[in-house]
């Protein structure tokens, strides 16, 4: 009999579908004491990476250029039975260069439906920003649904 995890596990196409259809994650970057710090994110997913947009100055991109290890979690459903989610474990850079920012916000923008790309809110910020490319090293992934309602 399969294990249950393996019963629940996002195929590769899934996983892909699952983080190219949602939004917003939750980023772990770890502080100078070693605690956690998780934070709410707008996110994109390409080419096998996950793209963020921050201010240079925030606690998460002093905690990262500190510590690039990272924990990225994409996950819905509100009962047991419809969680879906994808826990990605793995490296960050951070990216400065102006063009890519702004590449990456309009990434951003279109993925929530902006015609324009930029979010307006986001463009008088870009000299500020910087860019976080998580590149996975480790991905676990869970679909309850797959379960029929057993547990």
């Amino acid at each position: 009999m399969p294990s249950r995890q393996s019963l629940i596990k996002f195929n590769r196409e899934e996983q892909e579908q699952f983080l190219n259809k949602n939004l917003k994650a939750a980023l772990a970057t770890l502080d100078k004491n070693g605690f956690p710090h998780v934070v709410a994110m707008n996110y994109f997913y390409i080419d096998g990476a996950i793209y963020m947009t921050s201010y240079g100055k925030a606690q998460k991109v002093v905690n990262i250029r500190r510590n690039p290890k990272v924990g990225v979690m994409v996950e819905t459903g509100r009962s047991y039975d419809e969680l879906q989610g994808v826990l990605v474990r793995g490296h960050c850079q951070i990216i400065e260069d102006p063009e890519q920012v702004r590449e990456s916000l309009r990434a951003i923008g279109q993925k929530q439906g902006q015609r324009s790309g930029v979010p307006r809110e986001a463009a008088a910020s870009m000299p500020k920003r910087v860019v976080l490319k998580i590149v996975p090293e480790k991905i676990t992934s869970w679909d309850h649904t797959k379960l029929g309602g057993r547990y």
